[in-house]
């Protein structure tokens, strides 16, 4: 007699484990979730030494020093006629004590012994006064003025270097980056192809240290030769924004190409049966079609040319300097943060703290662009059938 399927055991029907996708799907997970602890971790670092930044005490001296000695008890007090002015409300030290500034007749000065916790202290004659101030976001986003040895701190000078340097570099890599793309994808053959492919890698595969140099030994003499060197300083931005461009054209040129070669051949032929020329059907058809990918290749290149570091570094100059002019040296934010680390400064001080308040800003004007990026596919992207 014939067994009946519906009297098997439910048990038999259930699914099987399977140790090996089991140990697979973990490990996928824990991939993913090691990149978003990073990102937090980066994040958190960042916000966190940003923090100190903008709440620490920075004391500046005053050139001003005690007219006279005074005892732990006494507020009022004499001081020198030079120096920077007082103000009443503000926050003075002497040797180690803080003191709080209650008000000024002349070149007297009344005050609040030991504030902050510091305890009163006898005080000689001639000890320099210092004022403490922090940094405010206001200043750190409208000054003009980066010097950190002297408490100015205005991120402008900075700022402006690498938009400078980022939007000559979009000016050589996007239409040439693009134009390998169309080329590639609607004109070249595939022996063509398969020498301009390789060259791109090696462009990419080049070090930027190595760029860097080049763009110190051979683009600036040649802008120099061009425009004269009574024009062209031997540290520029331009000759580092032209070298970053060289550097961006692969990302550009690939990712473009993978955008215009998604385009269905349909597309083509359609516009070919119309009497389309291949410069009408490349430039009216495929890429309309192909937006999307193109524009995010774009934000992403201006997003790489931003946090390029080694070839500013090297050829763009070593000092903040808010200029227009790009055949004039000025140091962008990622060379600043090259050079100010590599020097002497303290752990936990207010110098080494406004590094990653520079490399929080470079964050979100990444970050800015990839959720830029993101709309933009999202907006224009087109699904064929």
């Amino acid at each position: 007699m014939a067994s009946n399927p519906n009297d098997l055991p439910v048990s038999s029907l259930r699914r099987k484990p399977r140790r090996t996708e089991t140990i697979i799907q973990t490990f996928l997970f824990l991939a993913a979730a090691l990149s978003i602890f990073t990102t937090v971790g980066i994040i958190y670092e960042l916000g966190k030494e940003s923090l100190n930044f903008f709440s620490r005490r920075m004391w500046e001296d005053t050139n001003k020093q005690l007219a006279a000695s005074i005892g732990p008890d006494e507020n009022r007090f004499e001081v020198s006629a030079s120096g920077s002015p007082l103000h009443a409300g503000e926050i003075i030290r002497v040797d180690d004590e803080i003191m709080q500034v209650l008000a000024i007749e002349g070149q007297t000065v009344e005050v609040e012994r030991g504030a902050l916790g510091t305890l009163p202290a006898p005080h000689k004659g001639g000890l320099d006064i210092y004022e403490g101030r922090r940094v405010s976001l206001v200043e750190f986003f409208t000054k003009t003025e980066w010097n950190p040895q002297i408490g100015k701190f205005g991120i402008l000078p900075l700022l402006n270097a690498t938009l400078m340097t980022s939007a000559i570099a979009m000016l050589v890599a996007l239409p040439l980056g693009l134009s390998i793309a169309i080329y590639l994808s609607e004109y070249a053959s595939r022996r063509a192809r398969d020498i301009f492919k390789p060259i791109l890698e090696i462009l990419a595969g080049i070090p930027t240290v190595v760029y860097g140099y080049f763009a110190l030994t051979f683009m600036t003499p040649l802008l120099r030769a061009i425009f004269g060197k009574d024009v062209v300083e031997i540290y520029n931005t331009a000759s580092a924004g032209i070298v970053i461009g060289i550097l961006v054209i692969p990302l550009v040129s690939s990712m473009s190409e993978d955008a215009l070669s998604a385009v269905p051949r349909s597309l083509r032929e359609a516009a070919f049966g119309l009497g389309a020329t291949k410069l009408e059907t490349a430039v009216k058809v495929v890429l309309p079609a192909a937006f999307s990918g193109i524009a995010a290749a774009f934000i992403i290149a201006i997003s790489r040319a931003i946090g390029e570091t080694m070839i500013v570094a090297i050829a763009a100059g070593a000092g903040p300097n808010f200029t227009f002019s790009p055949f004039k040296a000025a140091e962008t934010m990622t060379g600043h943060i090259v050079r100010i680390s590599g020097g002497d400064l303290s752990y936990d001080s207010i110098d080494y703290n406004s590094i990653f308040a520079i490399g929080l800003v470079l964050f979100f004007i990444t970050l800015g662009l990839n959720i830029i990026s993101q709309r933009v596919v999202r907006r224009f992207r087109e699904v064929y059938d």
